[in-house]
């Protein structure tokens, strides 16, 4: 690649690094920036992008194997690829020519970028050319689990096994895929008097990493941010010069599962379902063929209703249940692309404002500033008006009051003092069901009230932060606890004198998170759960949200007030607890031993060592374990970022490995050390600090 390239209209661009690697642009309009952007990315992350498409496509076991037939199964079944290109045949014109320029760049790319990657010839994978709709589907597919329909799955587990009362019994941020921080200090708190936005997306840990570090430039507009590899644009986290935006999820609720009647038509050639004026309805039927890499072929069926595609058969825990899954993309046919060239052009909040008027999907709550003062708080997204039952379970599809009846206006409110976004109740709680427990949201304020004076450089020391809230409904029962052996004893004056914080060299956080796995490990044991504890049938790809000890685990806290379990003798279980972990020898261990990060690859790497770390699932330093199960995480922040509205040159930014996609390349994972510490890079801004890219 040369340093000045052709675009898609036919104008030169140019490509600078910084000393991380991050890219960034320059093009002489946005659609010659759009091109440079996909084509850049593909040199790059050429692997992440196919292993994206091809699991987008739902045909990522063709070169990856069998493990990964169960997604492929269920992307094909819900119909992504198929609702992307809906999506992208209704774009208006301009959005549609400014994604085809960016595809356009990554199918001149790919060729160039998989000859870096010697992935592709370890699987036999060559890249075939992109469609213009394949970065609306690689959306689709990140995000189809964030509004967390598979919970609906465990809630109807529950609801048989305790009873009706006990739907929301284990609601809680449980093993899903999203979370966030995110907060943002008005000028009259912060050193220079603009204000400051900063936070963390929190995902799942990938290697390549899910976010990449960018910059778009052009005459029209100068950006920098956080993009989604896959996608043009900047839709989550950027900083126009005179304006900055970021968003966290809203946990919002706006997807449903109907439980589906269906049958054999009259002449057995078909199938239809019962609709909701009691009339049979036809049901699209095809069958695909998913190829398997070392393996037979697997041909699966593709049913949709006129609620959605089927993705369970007959097939819940035994319940004989037929669900169709309904989301807002494939009945509006949008996602709200044409929102993510208008941030790129944003000057202001109120530009800001409009444009996130037409987002869809997913749901997200947003903080925005500018330089002259302007504040923004508000939730962006497209959540169905129907029945509040829809929200909790399945319902019957053939039932006229669980139609969807329009779409609910999206909340706003003033920023007062400083806005915090954390997944908890707050702004958003209108439009969903379960929340994340307020502890981070209340430890950020906490944090935040302590001066008002802040710089971009102290906001480091409140994303490290590793207090853990939720400590204290347990250790409150511990005082109470009688006929303790002298072990035990002394291990619960050790609990009571801990600081509470997870800091990677505690070793009282160690014992403690060894308390807690044997305490959910007894609370899993007891007949209350029986009906809860066999292993979940259905699709694999929702199995996660259907393990007893995962649920128990996050839903603690909970668990340890609730009225709705008389019969559970908590207090036995925690001395139970207390006891077994008493007993156990074990050195004293520092936290960040057996606290290690194990990112997700599509082809892992043997060699790869990855670091310890400190923070829990429940502290601002968000870095999740499986309480009751591992130790161990893969959830954590996936970037992090500080937005100074005074000077952009100030703002900082880290991800957790690098700017480059293939192992071994000096900026693969060149962050990740400082990431490890919750230590931010600066942002460069000066294009005389940067170097003009030279053929690799």
């Amino acid at each position: 690649m040369s340093s000045v390239s052709s675009s898609a209209t036919g104008q030169a661009y140019e490509v600078y690094r910084d000393a991380w690697g991050i890219p960034h642009l320059r093009a002489s309009d946005a659609l010659g920036l759009s091109y440079a952007q996909g084509r850049t990315t593909a040199l790059d992350r050429a692997w992440q992008l196919e292993v994206e498409r091809h699991r987008a496509q739902g045909s990522s076991a063709a070169f990856l194997g069998a493990e990964s037939v169960a997604w492929d199964r269920f992307a094909r079944q819900s119909r992504l690829a198929d609702t992307a290109a809906t999506c992208y045949e209704a774009l208006d014109p301009e959005t549609a020519a400014w994604v085809r320029a960016y595809v356009d760049g990554v199918n001149d790319g790919l060729a160039e970028g998989a000859a870096r990657d010697e992935r592709f010839a370890r699987t036999g994978h060559t890249p075939a050319p992109w469609e213009p709709w394949v970065p609306l589907a690689i959306w689709i597919a990140t995000h189809i689990l964030f509004a967390g329909f598979a919970t609906k799955l465990w809630r109807e587990r529950v609801a048989r096994a305790l009873g009706d009362d006990a739907v929301t019994l284990f609601a809680t941020d449980g093993p899903g895929t999203v979370g966030s921080n995110g907060w943002l200090v008005p000028g009259d708190r912060t050193a220079t008097g603009a204000a400051i936005i900063a936070g963390d997306p929190h995902r799942f840990i990938e290697d390549p990493g899910v976010y990449q570090q960018i910059r778009l430039a052009c005459p029209e507009f100068d950006v920098l941010g956080i993009a989604v590899p896959g996608i043009p644009g900047l839709g989550h986290f950027g900083h126009t010069g005179s304006a900055a935006w970021a968003i966290t999820n809203a946990m919002s609720d706006y997807q449903d599962l109907y439980a589906e009647q269906l049958r054999p038509t009259a002449d057995g050639a078909g199938i239809e379902a019962l609709g909701p004026d009691g009339v049979w309805e036809p049901v699209h039927r095809h069958t695909e063929t998913i190829s398997v890499r070392g393996a037979d072929p697997v041909e699966i069926e593709v049913l949709e209703t006129a609620r959605g595609p089927v993705i369970i058969r007959d097939d819940l825990d035994g319940g004989g249940q037929t669900l169709a899954l309904r989301y807002p993309p494939r009945v509006r046919r949008d996602l709200g692309f044409a929102t993510l060239p208008a941030l790129l052009r944003a000057r202001t909040v109120a530009d800001i404002d409009r444009a996130l008027d037409g987002w869809a999907e997913p749901v997200n709550v947003v903080h925005a500033a500018d330089s002259e003062g302007g504040l923004l708080h508000r939730v962006a997204g497209a959540v169905p008006l129907r029945d509040p039952a829809g929200r909790l379970r399945p319902v019957p599809a053939w039932e006229p009051r669980y139609a969807w009846q329009g779409w609910a206006r999206t909340p706003a409110e003033p920023v007062q003092g400083f806005a915090v976004m954390a997944n908890a109740r707050g702004i958003a709680s209108p439009l969903g069901v379960e929340f994340a427990p307020p502890h981070r949201a209340n430890r950020i304020r906490e944090l935040l009230s302590g001066s008002a004076d802040w710089t971009p450089k102290a906001m480091a020391d409140v994303h490290q932060d590793t207090y853990l809230g939720s400590a204290g409904p347990l250790l409150a029962l511990l005082p109470g606890l009688d006929g303790l052996s002298p072990e035990a004893a002394a291990l619960r004056e050790r609990l009571l004198a801990w600081d509470r914080h997870m800091a990677a060299g505690s070793t009282d956080a160690t014992v403690f998170s060894a308390f807690r796995t044997a305490t959910v490990r007894h609370f899993a044991a007891d007949p209350v759960f029986a009906g809860l504890t066999d292993a979940p049938s259905g699709p694999e790809v929702f199995h996660p949200w259907l393990y007893l000890v995962p649920k128990i685990g996050y839903a603690l806290e909970g668990l340890l007030t609730t009225s709705l379990l008389p019969g559970l003798d908590r207090a036995a279980h925690v001395r139970a607890a207390l006891e077994e972990t008493a007993a156990a020898a074990r050195p004293d261990t520092p936290w960040s031993q057996v606290h290690r990060l194990t990112p997700w690859s599509a082809l892992p790497d043997p060699d790869a060592e990855w670091p310890g770390l400190g923070g829990d699932h429940d502290c601002v330093n968000a870095t999740s374990t499986v309480p009751g199960f591992t130790d161990l995480t893969a959830r954590a922040s996936a970037a992090r970022y500080v937005w100074d509205l005074a000077r952009r040159e100030d703002s900082l930014w880290a991800v957790p490995l690098g700017a480059d996609g293939v192992t071994g390349s000096p900026h693969h994972r060149d962050q990740l050390p400082l990431w490890a510490r919750c230590e931010l890079i600066p942002v460069v801004t000066d294009w005389d600090r940067l170097t003009k890219e030279t053929p690799r």
